[in-house]
């Protein structure tokens, strides 16, 4: 069942009929599955509901403006407007309550969000694209409140790239960049900084973007008047309202409850998005929330009597009701007829989805008991065996937890025993993790062909008499190549248009492919991260710079909770191929020290953390990405741009490999791991090493997510027998990270003769000034002195002790 959203073309009063009266039943279903919904969680048969009561009629009155190739952003009470677009039934409703992990049953995320976080498909089976301007489209949603608003902008800032942009192949993505973006968002939401920004950036970049305001006066249970200034988000933002002179927003308010009125702003709104690109704000009051927020609690915990009378009230299925029977387009009893159909039509499909869900596990479980039977009648220890056996048994709908648990505990009984029964368990759990544990753990990554990681090296070439250039001069070159290549690529951020970015690594390419495609920004790192994500989301091959690493913690949050969880929260069935550009190291002074690794390397797993050591590796892992289809983040050394480096013959083509370290110095007595501008103290302080006698093997990690795929570290120290990773970040941060990796990934204990080591920077920011620079972070003596404290502990005489 969906809405007809051809609502231009003249119809009959019978066809306007039927269409009312379509779009009542789509309203009904919605709000029969939330309140069975929250039925089935409060029985525990979900875990989690939180659902779209109350916002029925407006989200089909938005559904009628919403086009194919259009794209939604929205949050967790969307689901009658997906209903009425037909890309969720009931029993794909119920579906994602109970996390059913087939994706053919839940497509909305194959069981890895709870219920009420919606998208549609925009990739193939095999992670290609499909035609996004042939369907209707919705984003992945994402759970953080205002969390859906910057990518709002960057799906928003692809249609107009598309329009305006020449050379583009727009086929799959769009039709002359006809494409509205709508978001969705709660009053109370608004007050997040991320609303905010996004609305100021919208404003500035002139796109179409409708955003629609959900105002039923709570968040949660706190009152607007303590959310929003005067209670009233449209009021406060009066300024945007664009007039003759100044550009700025469309704002349009309407109540929710009010059928025609709605259809009639949203026809309005789109018209003037669609073909003007304009923002849009609709902001939609008088809504309600009969349930309250969630199923965590109720709402009469907080709202009084009158509040609840008027509620009950003004409930827009209610209102739109009295409308259809006081126009005479149906009769009560029809109505009521309707009503109880869609009841019993709601019950049927979740008892479907129930056991669509169910029926696998009890297969599986009724296939354990059996391995456990004839496990117990071959074992001494069979009594304890049993009541396993029992206790699963007696789970009329157990969970895959019951049976790993089970099942693992039987193997502790028959440990000391030696017979065919222990090695079929054995064989079986082994096979059952294999092939369960993927539903809730693959896609991390891209699983198609064009993944990152099979991508071949390129190396760097040169000419007899190549030039020594400032290393930046590689970079512009390398992008001028990029730009050339790809029409679909640019790049944006704070200084990076006009002047050419901070240390003129895009020197001039504003002036040769134009300000759209390397382009400025304000100074708002979440939208920068934003617009990158959305785009990406299109089809276009973007790159976000972020002027110093320091202040990506503006945009941690969007890098960690969507763009890092794209493919893995859609089961690869959306992606985001944005690139993150930035710079960090060894700079000077608390705020651009640009060394908080280990905090980026926990929270965005998803994302491909690359940190070059030159401009030329930098280039070539910029090459890499945009042959592959991931996101990543390239940390360029802030303090290489003016060192020289050979300008490599085939710009544009080299690349270099991720997850793949390099040696830049072999050695025979100690492993010395770094990466970044580090390396370069690393490199001086294993030259006044050999001058005591210390020969040290560098290598470069160059990659840090993933690590070493090749193992090639281990090799080193089964060579050398020692090994010390030296960092800038704090203690405990991407130092520890590494030394992980090599013991417990690389088992490189093994080999070990000495103490595996860690030297890293000091428990604070670093002090400004060179001399705050020299105590704040490892320098070439404490290295030094650390790598001959090691060489002293294993040979005292040879190395006397130095203080």
């Amino acid at each position: 069942m969906k809405t007809n959203s051809d609502t231009k073309t003249e119809i009959t009063f019978d066809d306007f009929k039927a269409e009312v009266i379509n779009d009542y039943k789509l309203a009904v279903t919605s709000r029969e599955c939330s309140l069975l919904g929250r039925r089935e969680v409060l029985t525990g048969k979900a875990k989690f509901g939180i659902f779209g009561d109350g916002k029925e009629v407006p989200q089909i009155a938005w559904a009628k403006a919403f086009e194919n190739g259009d794209f939604r952003s929205g949050y967790y009470r969307d689901q009658t407007f997906m209903m009425a677009i037909g890309e969720l039934t009931i029993q794909q409703f119920f579906a994602g309550l109970y996390a059913n992990t087939d994706l053919k049953d839940e497509p909305m995320s194959a069981g890895r969000q709870m219920g009420g976080h919606f998208a549609t498909h925009s990739l193939d089976e095999n992670g290609n694209w499909k035609d996004l301007t042939a369907q209707k489209n919705s984003s992945a949603d994402i759970s953080p409140t205002a969390g859906q608003m910057p990518r709002l902008l960057g799906l928003a800032q692809a249609s107009k790239i598309y329009r305006n942009v020449n050379g583009i192949d727009t086929t799959n993505f769009s039709n002359k960049g006809n494409e509205v973006a709508w978001g969705t968002i709660g009053n109370a939401s608004t007050s997040e900084g991320l609303f905010f920004e996004t609305i100021n950036a919208a404003g500035v970049l002139q796109v179409p973007m409708i955003i629609s305001v959900w105002d039923d006066e709570y968040g949660i249970s706190v009152h607007a008047k303590h959310q929003t200034t005067k209670e009233n988000i449209s009021e406060i933002l009066k300024g945007f309202q664009r007039d003759k002179k100044n550009n700025g927003y469309e704002i349009f308010r309407v109540n929710g409850w009010n059928y025609p009125e709605l259809i009639d702003t949203y026809q309005r709104a789109a018209q003037v998005s669609r073909k003007e690109h304009v923002p849009v704000l609709i902001h939609v009051n008088e809504l309600t929330q009969p349930q309250g927020h969630s199923t965590s609690g109720s709402h009469e915990r907080y709202k009084n009597q009158e509040r609840l009378a008027w509620e009950a009230e003004y409930d827009c299925n209610v209102q739109m009701r009295n409308w259809v029977i006081s126009n005479n387009i149906a009769t009560n009893e029809e109505l009521t007829a309707i009503e109880r159909d869609i009841k019993k039509a709601v019950r049927e499909g979740k008892k479907a989805a129930w056991s669509a869900f169910i029926k696998p596990i009890i297969n599986e479980s009724s296939e354990a008991i059996t391995l456990l039977k004839s496990l117990a009648q071959s074992s001494s220890n069979g009594v304890f065996i049993n009541k396993l056996i029992n206790d699963l048994a007696a789970i009329d709908e157990p969970l895959r937890r019951d049976i790993l648990s089970a099942t693992r505990k039987a193997l502790r009984y028959v440990v000391t025993e030696n017979t065919p029964q222990k090695v079929t368990l054995q064989n079986w759990i082994n096979n059952y993790i294999k092939t369960i544990q993927p539903k809730y753990s693959s896609h991390l990554h891209s699983s198609s062909e064009h993944n990152a990681l099979h991508q071949n090296e390129v190396k760097p070439s040169y000419d007899s008499d190549a030039q020594d250039v400032d290393g930046r001069i590689v970079l512009r070159e390398n992008f001028d190549a990029i730009f050339n290549k790809f029409p679909e690529a640019l790049i944006f951020g704070e200084d990076a248009g006009y002047i050419g970015d901070v240390n003129q690594g895009l020197e001039g390419l504003q002036e040769k492919y134009g300000e759209l495609r390397v382009s400025d920004t304000g100074i708002r790192e979440a939208t920068i991260l934003g617009q990158g994500i959305g785009m990406a989301m299109r089809g276009l091959r973007p790159i976000a710079e972020i002027q110093y690493l320091d202040y990506i913690m503006y945009a941690l949050q969007i890098m960690s909770d969507d763009l890092a969880t794209v493919q893995y929260r859609t089961k690869g069935r959306q992606k985001a191929p944005l690139i993150v550009r930035t710079r960090g190291h060894r700079l000077e002074g608390i705020w651009h020290s640009g060394s908080q690794m280990g905090g980026i390397l926990n929270l965005i797993r998803g994302v491909h953390v690359l940190v070059p050591r030159s401009m030329t590796k930098a280039a070539g892992f910029y090459n890499t990405l945009l042959e592959s289809d991931e996101p990543a983040l390239v940390v360029e050394c802030l303090n290489g741009y003016r060192l020289k480096e050979k300008l490599p013959n085939n710009i544009g083509e080299f690349k270099t490999p991720i997850g793949i370290v390099e040696t830049i110095r072999e050695g025979e007595d100690i492993t010395l791991v770094s990466y970044g501008s580090t390396l370069r103290l690393v490199e001086q302080a294993a030259k006044e090493l050999l001058e005591v006698g210390i020969d040290a093997e560098i290598i470069d990690v160059q990659s840090l997510l993933p690590f070493d795929l090749n193992h090639d570290i281990v090799k080193s120290i089964a060579k050398t027998n020692r090994v010390m990773v030296i960092d800038e970040d704090v203690k405990g941060g991407a130092s520890a990270y590494i030394l992980d990796q090599i013991l417990n990934e690389q088992s490189a204990f093994q080999y070990l003769d000495s103490q595996p080591k860690t030297l890293a920077a000091q428990p604070h920011r670093p002090a400004y000034g060179t001399d705050g620079d020299y105590f704040s972070k490892p320098s070439v003596e404490d290295i030094f002195e650390a790598i001959y404290d090691v060489m002293h502990e294993l040979s005292p005489i040879d190395f006397p002790k130095l203080r």
